[in-house]
């Protein structure tokens, strides 16, 4: 079964917050989506064992982060210090993401 987009305004490199799960209230920047999962830095730690291979001699454990589903991560507002949901506003004939409650906008115009 093919690999499926999930529908969302997030973009690689928002700073988001954590809302359910274990790593809940943790703030991070989202490096990479995958189907309906998010990457966040710093957030889902996991250790990762590598075996010896050429390149790695040694192996080791490594940490790393792993995904969290995209359903426990909303758009961090600074002004209001919690997560905020995304509108879309027409700028100039462009659409511009902003934050609902505050009306800022996320990206430049």
């Amino acid at each position: 079964m093919p690999e499926r987009k999930a529908k969302t305004k997030l973009k690689k490199g928002d700073t988001v917050i954590v809302i359910a799960g274990k790593d809940k209230g943790k703030v991070g920047e989202i490096i990479d989506f995958v189907g309906d999962r998010v990457y966040v830095k710093g957030v889902n730690l996991i250790k990762k064992t590598l075996r010896k291979t050429k390149d790695n001699p040694k192996g080791g454990i490594i940490t790393t982060e792993g995904s969290i589903h995209i359903s426990n991560v909303m758009i961090y507002n600074k002004k209001l210090g919690k997560g905020d949901r995304i509108g879309v506003k027409f700028v100039n004939g462009k659409k511009v993401r902003v934050f609902k409650k505050t009306g800022d906008y996320i990206d430049k115009v």
